[in-house]
């Protein structure tokens, strides 16, 4: 039996082959690599995708979240509060900077960070009293959007810079206007397995600020000025390249027909699913990118059955995540030992199915067939 794609970009190349080649060929002519006149194109669509007044293209997300930080001067003595349960990318960058990650747990339902939660891990930082509560990064986790609402209260009473860590959900929306706008500023990943991914990485940032979008545009660029050779600022080379510009414009031309059909796939994996395992719990009053649908097994012991029943049929998987962050050797020493049950207890339990938009419904009916009852 032929093993499914987890992610076939092979299968989405061959059909937006034409729109893509000649985009790419384009830039072969003209030969501007660099801030070529795609990257420009490019920003000017994803601001007007969001509804954004600035969209700043940069070389990766992790690259977007570190210079939307640089721009707020977070540093050494700065608490950055974040999802235990996310990707590293989320965490290592206030550390990088010399700031220091603090693990919020998150909602065992939908996945994204518990505000409760957040309020005591504030509470507890500002009692303590050796850090500075400066940022909350919001994480859109596997497509779908962050409590919003209350994440800007939080950030607001606790006068904090709020980030959108988008880099799974770009497409999504939530109460009817796609996420972009709900921060301060979004930050966003191109990288290939992204709804909107690239041919390598690649990122952006978007915010409705046009000082902070200046200053991106500026730490971007090795902190330049109104000409290259004048450096206001300490920077980095956070450009994003023009080919990968042109790859992702032919992209979008087709991008909402491409959410449509995850979502598709996602409504036939809860009508199928349903009655065997716990089904994604779709955040209210949202539309979902569907980066990663992730089921819930009853524990560790199912999970890994489940897998070996799904490899047995040709059906991939993956687990996303494995270990909460607070749990990881590069973060232990960092956290103060609080206990995060929710992002503990996910990790021995999540499990990630196939979800793109070249799955056939045959291969989606395999798929759900495989599932062991």
């Amino acid at each position: 039996m032929t093993p499914i794609a987890f992610l076939d970009l092979k299968a989405q190349q061959a059909r937006i082959g034409t729109g893509l080649r000649a985009r790419l060929e384009a830039v072969l002519a003209h030969c501007q690599f660099v801030l070529g006149p795609e990257v420009a194109a490019l920003e000017q669509r994803l601001a007007e995708y969001c509804g954004a007044a600035e969209c700043v293209s940069v070389s990766s997300g992790t690259d977007a979240l570190q210079i939307a930080m640089m721009a707020e001067r977070i540093g050494p003595g700065d608490a950055v509060f974040l999802p235990a349960f996310t990707y590293t990318a989320t965490a290592e960058v206030p550390l990088l900077l010399g700031a220091t990650p603090v693990f919020v747990d998150v909602d065992p339902r939908s996945f994204q960070i518990d505000c409760v939660s957040l309020r005591h891990r504030i509470e507890a930082v500002r009692r303590a009293g050796r850090l500075r509560p400066a940022a909350i990064v919001g994480v859109d986790l596997f497509g779908q959007p962050a409590p919003w609402v209350e994440l800007r209260g939080i950030a607001q009473a606790e006068a904090m810079f709020l980030l959108d860590d988008c880099a799974q959900s770009f497409g999504a929306s939530l109460d009817g206007r796609k996420l972009g706008r709900e921060a301060d500023a979004t930050a966003i990943s191109f990288f290939p397995s992204k709804p909107l991914g690239g041919y390598g990485d690649g990122g952006a940032l978007l915010t409705d600020d046009p000082a902070r979008a200046k200053l991106y545009r500026s730490l971007r660029t090795h902190g330049e000025g109104e000409t290259r050779y004048e450096v206001l600022r300490i920077g980095m080379n956070g450009r994003l390249d023009t080919l990968q510009a042109a790859i992702l414009l032919a992209k979008l031309d087709v991008f909402d027909e491409e959410l449509a059909r995850r979502e598709a796939i996602a409504q036939a994996y809860d009508a199928g699913l349903a009655d065997r395992l716990a089904i994604p719990v779709r955040v209210r009053d949202s539309s979902s990118a569907w980066a990663v649908y992730s089921v819930l097994l009853p524990d560790a012991a199912a999970r890994t059955a489940t897998q070996e029943a799904l490899r047995a049929a040709g059906v991939p998987s993956a687990i996303y995540y494995p270990r909460p962050l607070h749990h990881q050797p590069a973060y232990r020493d960092q956290h103060d030992g609080t206990a995060l049950p929710v992002s503990e207890d996910l990790a021995t339990r999540i499990l990630a199915l196939p979800i793109h938009p070249d799955l056939t419904d045959d291969e989606v009916a395999r798929v759900i067939a495989a599932v062991p009852g």
